[in-house]
C-alpha cells in the first residue's frame, strides 16, 4: 500500500509539472478565415498586427492556408527588402503548418512577386518559456540534450524519472 501511495504521490507531481510543457502549445491561423492572401491596399499591417495581438510560445504553431502563393521563413534583412531569394523555410502547398521551435522574432514573406511589398508579410515573436528564460534556454533541472527533446518527450522523461525515483526510494 505504501507503494502506491508513493506512486501516487510522484504521479501528481509529474502531472502538475508537465502540464507548463504539455498544454501550452496551440495552433493559430494566420489571416482568419481569409487566410494567407494580399491585404487590402489601406491595410497592409494587417498580419503584424495580428501577430502582435497573439500570444506565441516554444512548441506553438501557425497554419498558413492559401491559393496559388507560398510562405517563407526568411533573415530580418530579406523580411525588410522583401527578398525571398534565400529563404530559410519554403511551402507552396496551400496548407502550411511551421512549428515554432524556440523563441525569438520569426519573418515571413509571401514568395508570389509582389505580395511582400503589399503587405502580405507578417513578424511573429515568440516568447521564451519560463524555464528557458531562467536557465538559458535548458528545461528545469535537465542537462541540454534532454531539454532538446521538446514538450511530450520531456514529460515522458520526467515520468520515467520520477517513477524511478518512486520505486528507487
Amino acid at each position: 500500500m505504501a507503494a502506491f501511495n508513493t506512486s501516487l504521490f510522484w504521479l501528481v507531481i509529474f502531472i502538475s509539472l508537465g502540464n507548463s510543457l504539455v498544454f501550452s502549445a496551440f495552433e493559430f491561423q494566420v489571416g482568419g478565415i481569409q487566410g494567407w492572401v494580399v491585404p487590402p491596399a489601406n491595410d497592409s499591417k494587417v498580419y503584424n498586427d495580428w501577430a502582435s495581438e497573439n500570444r506565441f510560445q516554444v512548441g506553438s504553431a501557425i497554419r498558413f492556408k492559401y491559393k496559388k502563393d507560398s510562405v517563407m521563413e526568411v533573415s530580418e534583412e530579406d523580411y525588410k527588402k522583401c527578398d525571398s531569394s534565400h529563404p530559410k523555410f519554403y511551402d507552396n502547398d496551400g496548407n502550411t503548418v511551421y512549428r515554432f521551435d524556440r523563441s525569438g522574432s520569426f519573418y515571413f514573406i509571401s514568395g508570389s512577386a509582389g505580395h511582400c511589398e503589399k503587405g502580405q508579410r507578417m513578424i511573429v515573436k515568440v516568447m521564451a518559456s519560463d524555464e528557458e528564460s531562467w536557465l538559458g534556454g535548458r528545461s528545469a533541472g535537465y542537462p541540454a540534450a534532454v531539454s532538446e527533446l521538446g514538450g511530450s518527450k520531456l514529460v515522458f522523461v520526467q515520468f520515467v524519472l520520477f517513477y524511478v525515483a518512486s520505486v528507487v526510494f
